[in-house]
């Protein structure tokens, strides 16, 4: 279920937090194009990539708790946070998936639960409810995938830091993958529920 905000919200725009999550938004393209770099022949970026993917789960934490803290929770960082999170999975999806270091089967599996929640969310709109807000548990999930992402980048290099990439990396992304559809499936009984509930009352 979701977890209902009870603190008060805010429509200021410029916030500490609400600059957090577009500085990680700004971020995005530039991970893609780190992180993608050698296969158009270039350098290879996958460190300066790294940092970028840090800092977004550094700053990914603070805007959270900093609006929490501060009451500066918003509007437009009720659509910030989610969508810089997303955006931020399906870049990384794009790149190692490209590079082959993701599997594509991988990609699938979670580019299929980002399309059935866009499904869902259209069946909102059509009965008049705004998006859903970030539950824990899809939170938990982007953690996971945030950390097995870089620590699957580090599972290319040989020796004793590749292999502890390749076995941290694959067990934050089973556990990611597993809390992503978790999440999305509760999300999908809550869409069911409250269509039920407005047809009844219609």
């Amino acid at each position: 279920m979701e977890v209902q905000e009870t603190r008060v919200q805010t429509d200021r725009v410029l916030t500490i937090p609400n600059i957090l999550s577009m500085a990680r938004l700004v971020g995005v393209p530039l991970f893609l194009w780190l992180i993608l770099r050698p296969v158009f022949g270039g350098p290879n970026s996958d460190g300066w990539a790294l940092l970028v993917l840090m800092l977004s789960g550094i700053s990914d934490y603070l805007d959270g708790k900093l609006a929490r803290k501060w009451n500066q929770i918003s509007n437009l960082g009720r659509l910030l946070d989610p969508a810089a999170d997303r955006l931020y999975i399906l870049s990384t999806l794009v790149g190692l998936t490209w590079r082959e270091i993701l599997p594509w089967w991988v990609t699938a599996v979670l580019l299929v639960r980002e399309l059935m929640l866009l499904v869902m969310v259209g069946i909102l709109r059509r009965h008049g409810y705004p998006p859903p807000q970030v539950n824990f548990l899809g939170k938990a999930a982007t953690f996971n995938l945030m950390y097995a992402f870089p620590l699957l980048l580090l599972s290319g290099y040989d020796g004793w830091l590749g292999t502890l990439g390749a076995i941290f990396g694959w067990a934050f992304a089973g556990w990611g993958t597993t809390l992503y559809w978790w999440a999305g499936i509760l999300y999908v009984v809550q869409v069911r529920r409250l269509v039920k509930a407005d047809t009844a009352a219609d």
